[in-house]
């Protein structure tokens, strides 16, 4: 497995990762292509990126996605906007590998701070278990945000120590 950036010429695979996990409703699917779309657009002169990809390619196919971005209004905060494996690859680390090199690419930068926002929906459980297993912790949750008995789920993790250390996982 490699890990790399993602080029406009992933799109349509990226379409169909997104598609294969059968998690994502529609529209959560397209809002996930337009940021994909946006990014891709923007000249590379423009300065820092609102959102950033990180794909991870087994045998040249890509098996997975996460993208990320700064919070903005915050200092070192960012978000972990998508995650996203297919299903034909899971298992293998994939998830994990993108989140640790997400946190690596933070932490270079002084990230201090990751969230990631979930749904409490039963087909997330799997979900929240994995952000639980790589050291993410439960720090909000707004009842009925999606839709009743649909809660919106904050977890965060802490890229440095309070005295400015990384974290070491």
């Amino acid at each position: 497995m490699e890990i790399g950036q993602l080029r406009a010429s992933n799109r349509s695979r990226l379409a169909e990762l997104l598609m294969a996990t059968g998690v994502f409703r529609g529209d959560e699917i397209d809002v996930a292509l337009s940021l994909f779309d946006f990014e891709m657009s923007q000249p590379a002169s423009r300065g820092p990126a609102d959102y950033e990809f990180v794909g991870a390619f087994e045998d040249g196919q890509l098996a997975g996605y996460a993208c990320f971005g700064p919070t903005p209004a915050t200092e070192g905060t960012y978000d972990l906007y998508w995650l996203a494996v297919d299903p034909v690859f899971q298992g293998r680390g994939i998830g994990r590998a993108l989140v640790h090199a997400v946190e690596e690419k933070l932490i270079a930068r002084d990230g201090r701070l990751l969230i990631v926002e979930t749904s409490s929906r039963p087909d997330y459980g799997v979900t929240r278990q994995f952000y639980a297993r790589s050291g993410y912790t439960e720090a909000a949750r707004v009842r009925d945000f999606y839709a009743p008995a649909d809660d919106r789920i904050l977890l965060t993790t802490r890229l440095t120590t309070r005295d400015g250390g990384a974290v070491t996982r």
